[in-house]
């Protein structure tokens, strides 16, 4: 059994994407983490040394989105994945890439992968 800590509605600003005026102009991705671990005993020390301490895991996040390019959300969702599971702590990580101004010829509110990673599944 885990605890989780979600953090949502992360806002950044990247150049990812397939179309050359995606890469050139960027646009917003947002971002929603939940991370699987034990919180006992940091509820028992009220240390913030003994849990994820999520400000700063935001900015690692946000400096992951707004770097290097990439074509696709489920790499750019796979690389963020990665930053939260540098923290041995988290057992698993759920994250949501939305790309609400993907470049789709219609009408829609949303466009959003979620992927789940664990420390077990890390090379």
């Amino acid at each position: 059994m885990t605890d989780e800590l979600a953090l949502t509605g992360l806002e950044c600003w990247g150049h990812h994407g397939v179309f050359e005026h995606e890469r050139r102009e960027g646009q917003a991705f947002v971002v929603d983490l939940v991370l699987g671990l034990d919180t006992a005993s940091a509820a028992a020390s009220d240390d913030l040394s003994e849990t994820v301490d999520y400000g700063s895991l935001a900015l690692s996040v946000k400096a992951a989105v707004e770097q290097d390019p990439v074509d696709l959300i489920e790499t750019l969702a796979h690389r963020i994945a990665e930053v939260c599971l540098l923290d041995s702590r988290v057992q698993w990580v759920r994250v949501t890439v939305h790309k609400p101004d993907a470049p789709i010829d219609a009408t829609f509110s949303d466009v959003a992968l979620t992927i789940t990673r664990t420390q077990e599944g890390r090379p």
